[in-house]
């Protein structure tokens, strides 16, 4: 996600904050603020000038790349513990595709299946996001309410918000890895979610040249 992108949610949940939910939007005032379900919105589809059924299309295109890796990769782990990362918005969340109002946002449905099925071969499921710690709890909410393990959630925190986002998204992989996880597989929707090594594969979603944060 690009710091643009951050600033849009940031704002965007700062608002509903603002209108009086309480100093941290919980899980129970999300659910009481928006509809269970949020339909694509045609403004974000246009103002992005992205397609959402052509996005889906070829987000599908590159899990269908992933999946079989994944299978060969964990059919002989040999003791090690595996890992994949995960960038989250419109990797992991359509966040541009969806009202910011309307939370949960909902999950990108190839990344999800791909995520379970990791987790299904023994791989533990990371998220390593440029979103600020300020909505950790809200974001880690999101992910597990629609439906993704979740092992572990990297954020930004105060210091990291000087740091290029590339620079500290390696960091994160690279403390992943001193717990003694192997990356098997990195993915993201944006060359920052991906550069830097530590990580044995990397995916990347497409971002129509920075058209999707």
């Amino acid at each position: 996600m690009t710091g643009r992108g951050v600033g849009r949610r940031i704002g965007a949940i700062s608002a509903v904050v603002a209108l009086g939910i309480g100093g941290t939007l919980t899980a129970a005032g999300a659910a009481s603020a928006a509809p269970a379900k949020a339909a694509v919105s045609t403004a974000a589809v246009q103002a992005s000038g992205v397609d959402y059924s052509t996005w889906q299309a070829d987000v599908q295109a590159v899990i269908d790349q992933a999946t079989p890796y994944v299978a060969q990769r964990t059919a002989n782990p040999a003791g090690q513990k595996l890992a994949m990362v995960f960038d989250i918005d419109n990797t992991t969340l359509e966040t541009d595709f969806h009202p910011w109002y309307a939370l949960p946002t909902p999950a990108l449905q190839p990344s999800l299946q791909l995520a379970r099925f990791a987790k299904s071969r023994g791989v533990s499921v990371f998220f390593v996001t440029a979103r600020p710690g300020i909505i950790a709890a809200e974001t880690k909410w999101n992910l597990k309410t629609v439906g993704y393990p979740v092992d572990g959630l990297y954020v930004r925190s105060l210091p990291d918000l000087f740091d290029e986002v590339s620079a500290y998204k390696t960091t994160q992989r690279a403390e992943i890895e001193s717990r003694g996880y192997t990356i098997i597989a990195n993915i993201g929707n944006n060359t920052s979610d991906l550069v830097g090594g530590h990580a044995e594969r990397t995916f990347k979603l497409p971002d129509y040249n920075g058209q999707l944060s």
